[in-house]
Formats: structure tokens, C-alpha cells, sequence
């Protein structure tokens, strides 16, 4: 009887090999590893690198779907490493996506599931803020504050006040809001009482930032109105020393319910805003968008924010008044019971 042939078993060499990646496969490859790092390097960079690829984020998903796009055109085993700018994105923009009314429900809810611990009552208030571009004229200025004013503003902020324009902002908002403090290029007018007014230098030689305690039926209320100090390539070692100083002043301050509000030159992901973020949030958009407010023709990033803590945020909305060359923006707050 013979004996069983032994199996044949093919050299290492024999084996099929997957086929090699083409040329094609390696440049889309690269380009979607340079997207996905782009997604996170405002995390790591510091001072214009960072401000850099935090401004490029809220538009990154446009590579990273054309990385989808060319998952035809790849190696099978490529096709997974395209994906991954699309979901990089999605983790760190796309939230920013989600509309206020969707964050503020389990607020409420929970509010109501708590009972009252008396102290200040219930209220809500509106603040709304505008950059009036120096020298657009006082007819801009004026139809700015009035537009402002009708859409029930409680607290109105405006920056980048020239002489021309204090006078026409005061002049439309005098009788609704009796209550002003001005300095410098900024400027806030109240329906209700302000206390305990001060400038904020933070380290520039100019004032550029206030502080206010607003006395509202439903409690007291720290109020900073921002202009933050402009950036140009090569020059922003000024704003980032100003929202450093403020995020420092906020920081010590340890007012229950606060709100900072302004252009502050700066978007939402910028490094510069970091130690501001880490003490105040910023409520999303009441619509999905990332509420951008500059350029005003054609808006391309957020540089005017309104940062709080201790409110229960009820709308953040973008709207054009006047004719600056930023949007204004509107937020309602309302205070815990």
C-alpha cells in the first residue's frame, strides 16, 4: 500500500501578494492624512499657526468629502484611511452644528424637575452686540442701535465707537436704555441699573474692554464688553496678551452669573480663546450654522462671540444692522430659578 502523499504547500514566495499601492493611491493617502492632521493641529499650535487652522476648521469638510470622492479611484485597502478627515471633521466641527434648542431641552427640563431655592427670581434677558466699523457714518450707526433696540435688546454693546458715532448711538438709545457706560471704543446702554463700572486695560495702553454689574429683576448680572486688539499676519501678540489678561480677570472673578460679549477678533477654536472657553461657554447657534459674522457681504468666520455661565441660554441668532462690516449678533439668557 502506498503512503499518502504529503500536502503540497506553496513557498512563501508562491503566495499571491496584495498589489502594491500606485502613485495615485499614495497622493490620495497623503492628502487625506494632511486633512485629518489639519483637523486637530489648532489643538497643539500656538500663537499664528494655531489661529491659522482654527480659522480653516468649520471649512475642512470640503477636502475631506473630495478625499471621499476618490475612494473609486484607490486601492481597496486605501479606502479606509480616506474616510478618516471626513470623521476627524465630524468630531471636532460638526457639533458646533447641533441648534441651541436641542442643548437647551435638557436644561429645561431639568430646571423644572428642580425646585426652587429662592433668592433672585426667575427673568430672562437680551443682550445683543455689533462692531459698527469706524467711520461707516452716524446714519449707520444710528439704523445699527435701532435695529438693536427693536429686537428687544436689554443690553445693547457697541464697539468700535468713534466720536460720531457715540453721539448718534446715544441719541437713538438715550430714552429706552437710561442707563450708558462708555469707554473708549466701546459702550454699553441698559434698561436697567448699572453698578460697579470699570474699564479694562489688559494690557494695551488703550482701553478697549468694560465691565459692569447689570441689576435685572432676576439678579445681578457681569457684563464684559469686548473689542479685542485687530490681527494681521505677522501681528496678533497684541490680542492674544488681551484675551489672556481677560481670561485672567474673568477668571477671578467669581460673580454666580456672568456674560462676555464683543468682537473679539478671534474664532471660537482660536488658542487665544482657550483660557476664556475654560471658565465660560459659548451657547451654539439657534439654527444649525456656525454663525459666522465677518465679513458681513459674505460671512466667512465667527470673531464676535457672547460667552457665559450661571444663564440658561435661550437663542444665539446673527442678524445684519446697519451697515458695518460685521453681523450682530442677539442672545437670551434666562436665569435659573
Amino acid at each position: 500500500m502506498n503512503p499518502p502523499n504529503p500536502p503540497v504547500t506553496s513557498a512563501p514566495e508562491d503566495r499571491p501578494r496584495p498589489p502594491r499601492l500606485r502613485p495615485r493611491d499614495r497622493v490620495a493617502l497623503g492628502c487625506a492624512a494632511a486633512v485629518t492632521a489639519a483637523v486637530f493641529l489648532h489643538l497643539v499650535l500656538p500663537g499664528p499657526a494655531g489661529t491659522f487652522f482654527a480659522i480653516i476648521l468649520p471649512w475642512l469638510w470640503i477636502p475631506a468629502l473630495l478625499c471621499v470622492a476618490c475612494l473609486p479611484w484607490v486601492r481597496r485597502r486605501a479606502r479606509a484611511v480616506l474616510l478618516a478627515p471626513l470623521l476627524a471633521w465630524g468630531l471636532m466641527a460638526a457639533p458646533a452644528l447641533i441648534p441651541l434648542q436641542a442643548h437647551a431641552a435638557p436644561q429645561v427640563q431639568a430646571q423644572a424637575q428642580t425646585p426652587a431655592q429662592g433668592g433672585a427670581g426667575s427673568g430672562r434677558i437680551t443682550v445683543a452686540s455689533q462692531n459698527l466699523k469706524a467711520g461707516s457714518g452716524t446714519d449707520s450707526t444710528a439704523r445699527a442701535a435701532g435695529a438693536l433696540a427693536e429686537r428687544g435688546a436689554d443690553v445693547v454693546v457697541l464697539v468700535e465707537l468713534d466720536d460720531a458715532g457715540r453721539s448718534a448711538a446715544r441719541e437713538v438709545l438715550a430714552e429706552r436704555y437710561p442707563h450708558a457706560y462708555t469707554v473708549g471704543t466701546v459702550g454699553i446702554w441698559s434698561r436697567h441699573p448699572l453698578n460697579n463700572t470699570r474699564a479694562l486695560g489688559l494690557g494695551l495702553g488703550w482701553k478697549r474692554a468694560l465691565a459692569a454689574d447689570v441689576e435685572t429683576p432676576g439678579g445681578t448680572l457681569t457684563l464684559y464688553a469686548v473689542h479685542a486688539a485687530s490681527v494681521r499676519p505677522g501681528e496678533q501678540d497684541a490680542r492674544d496678551e488681551m484675551l489672556r489678561d481677560l481670561s485672567q480677570v474673568i477668571a477671578d472673578d467669581d460673580a454666580p452669573r456672568a456674560v462676555a460679549v464683543g468682537d473679539f477678533n478671534a474664532v471660537a477654536q482660536d488658542p487665544a480663546l482657550a483660557g476664556i472657553r475654560s471658565t465660560l461657554t459659548e451657547p451654539p447657534q439657534s439654527t444649525p450654522s456656525f454663525g459666522f459674522s465677518w465679513p458681513a457681504g459674505l460671512p466667512l468666520a465667527r470673531i464676535d462671540h457672547v460667552f457665559q455661565r450661571g444663564l440658561l441660554p435661550q437663542e444665539n441668532t446673527m442678524l445684519r444692522a446697519g451697515d458695518s462690516d460685521h453681523l450682530a449678533l442677539v442672545a437670551s439668557f434666562d436665569f435659573p430659578q
